[in-house]
């Protein structure tokens, strides 16, 4: 059997997008699934990770990218002011009127060169996974040119953002534009995977006749081999990834602010410039480290030589409580202690309360987390804070060559 993984991010990208795609051409070839990948050549991402290196027992193509290079354009507009804003905002506008995203025109050279791969390779089956959304316009076309099997895989939903404000007309266009791809989808693709329940839902309800297999995000054990935890005079509670949206590091500053001078927050990743100025009036001085973007390698590192980790999703109704969340998986191979911030009642609490890897809070409740971290600090000092011990069963279930596993035997069937 052979198969297709189109995916937009794919070393030398860097990033939590990149480890799905990359773990799945990892592992489908050990499961006797050869594995074509197409990627772009250099979409001049926001971040790149030299030293991710794509697994050489799935054949690599590349295809080359048009569209805007990667930016953080909320960034770039921080502390702009006059002339110079409104110059920043038209450099910024094409971007803009680019449907479902400015990703979209590399399917102009994706499409042809996949349908030459379906064709030459003899592929049985292509995947598609998202984000950027406009990766599922090259299945769909590939699928018509060749008649092979299409899989969308959905890491994000398309049809809702449960992490973005919906408030400028622009943005609500592109919100339509994604709606689009979303039918789309469910009307054309032969299945659909899906990262979370309601992502499942979704999609279900756009097409009830759709078949949809509920395949989460995993954990990455063995890539934490080697990496050890060393205490250090003080307590450092690190996060890891990119802030946007609706996240909001602001709650969980005040409490280190009120909590023991031991603690040391520590972020690695896109910190935004007007939380950093913001968290600056909270004299916290160095018990607040950000660091830039690292390889993933490094950031694996961090996470595990922490004496805490802080998970952080908003709570923004129904639908923010199964937001996905690969850096989850991620923190729970570390194996070191949770805060958790995010919806009491959602996905995220459930599984770090069966896991009994750290403690949840609220994202809003500053007291909360006050008394979490103190507890935390607590049993730091006693030397009884206890590294979080997963049964057997559950590791195995949250590994990602498990999920693998479940993708695979989807594709057969398929196939």
């Amino acid at each position: 059997m052979r198969v297709l993984l189109i995916s937009f991010y794919y070393p030398p990208a860097g990033g939590g997008g990149v480890q799905r795609p990359l773990k799945l051409a990892s592992h489908l070839p050990r499961l006797g699934i050869e594995t074509h990948v197409l990627a772009p050549n250099d979409p001049k991402w926001i971040h790149r990770d030299e030293q991710l290196r794509p697994p050489e027992a799935a054949v690599l193509h590349r295809a080359r990218y048009l569209g805007p290079r990667g930016r953080l354009p909320a960034e770039e507009l921080y502390g702009r002011r006059g002339l110079d804003r409104l110059a920043r905002k038209i450099a910024l506008a094409p971007r803009r009127v680019v449907l479902p995203d400015e990703n979209a025109p590399w399917a102009l050279m994706a499409v042809p060169a996949a349908i030459k791969i379906v064709r030459r390779a003899g592929i049985d089956v292509v995947i598609t996974t998202s984000p950027p959304n406009s990766i599922h316009l090259v299945g769909a076309a590939v699928q018509r040119a060749t008649g092979v099997k299409w899989v969308a895989d959905l890491r994000d939903s398309i049809v809702a953002k449960p992490d973005r404000r919906i408030e400028r007309l622009a943005v609500r266009v592109k919100e339509r534009g994604h709606a689009l791809v979303g039918r789309l989808v469910a009307a054309r693709a032969d299945a659909v995977v899906a990262a979370t329940p309601r992502i499942e839902d979704e999609m279900s309800a756009l097409n009830p006749s759709l078949r949809v297999a509920m395949i989460p995000n995993g954990a990455d054990f063995e890539d934490f081999d080697g990496l050890e935890y060393r205490p250090d005079r003080r307590f450092r509670i690190t996060h890891t990834g990119s802030f946007f949206g609706t996240r909001d590091p602001r709650p969980f500053l005040r409490a280190v602010a009120a909590s023991d001078e031991a603690v040391v927050a520590r972020f690695v990743g896109d910190f935004r410039a007007a939380d950093r100025d913001w968290a600056n009036g909270l004299g916290l001085g160095d018990r607040l480290e950000l660091h830039p973007f690292l390889p993933h390698r490094r950031t694996l590192q961090l996470q595990r030589d922490s004496d805490a980790l802080l998970l952080l999703l908003p709570d923004v109704g129904e639908r923010g409580r199964d937001v996905p969340s690969g850096k989850l998986f991620e923190y729970l191979a570390a194996r070191r202690p949770i805060l958790a911030a995010v919806p009491p009642d959602g996905a995220a609490a459930d599984l770090i309360r069966r896991a009994r890897a750290g403690i949840v809070t609220a994202p809003d409740d500053v007291d909360a987390m006050r008394e979490a971290i103190g507890e935390l600090v607590d049993r730091w000092r006693r030397g009884v804070l206890e590294e979080p011990s997963l049964d057997e069963e559950l590791r195995v279930r949250l590994g990602r060559f498990t999920r693998s596993c479940e993708f695979a035997s989807l594709l057969r069937e398929l196939a």
